[in-house]
């Protein structure tokens, strides 16, 4: 179980992030512009980790995959999968739900360009490791995107070399998570057809095996 109290909404360790952020707010005043926590089941027997909020998704909304092109084919799949009570995710009183689910990101705050630095990955490590460390044996952990990826195995202290990122790859790890990689469902992904939705079916029908015999 997560700790209510782990996540820290005025977090400013990143002083490229908290200047990108001030000035995104002075041209969307309406805008969170701030960390974006996770969404779901604090108990959550499936997590799913993404890169970083988008400036006009979860940037905008403060909830992670929403009002973006990436959280389209998210949401449309965890629906279909029987993750959540409605297919769309437009803001944060549209009434949507997730079912033993939650969704976070390896960068908490929006980084320029979509593309956090090295150390400010690892600055906001420890906010993804407070949030794996408390599931259980058998759990599943979705990566979305080598970054992701990456961003896992450092929360638990395990080695990027023993455990690649690939595309649909099952890797079983020490502790007994299941981690599943998936490309990220941004617009470029799905649009240039890297990731399909069949593809990405295949990834969830994988999650919803192990999430279901845990």
């Amino acid at each position: 179980m997560v700790n209510s109290g782990w996540f820290n909404q005025q977090c400013m360790q990143c002083k490229r992030l908290a200047a990108y952020l001030r000035q995104v707010r002075q041209e969307h005043p309406a805008y969170h512009c701030k960390p974006v926590p996770p969404f779901g089941d604090a108990q959550a027997s499936f997590v799913i980790v993404g890169l970083a909020p988008g400036k006009h998704g979860a940037n905008a909304s403060g909830r992670p995959f929403t009002g973006d092109h990436a959280g389209i084919l998210l949401y449309e799949t965890l629906f279909r999968y029987g993750f959540s009570n409605q297919p769309e995710s437009h803001d944060q009183n549209d009434g949507l739900r997730l079912r033993n689910c939650r969704i976070t990101n390896a960068v908490k705050c929006l980084p320029p360009e979509n593309r956090p630095l090295h150390d400010e990955i690892v600055n906001c490590n420890g906010y993804l490791a407070a949030e794996l460390n408390g599931m259980r044996s058998g759990n599943v952990v979705l990566a979305l995107g080598t970054i992701a990826h990456n961003a896992i195995l450092r929360a638990l202290n395990l080695r990027q070399s023993q455990f690649r990122f690939s595309h649909g790859c099952h890797h079983r790890l020490p502790n007994g998570l299941n981690l599943i990689d998936s490309y990220h469902c941004s617009r470029y992904n799905t649009q240039t057809r890297r990731l399909t939705p069949r593809m990405f079916d295949q990834v969830f029908e994988t999650a919803r095996l192990l999430v279901s015999s845990a």
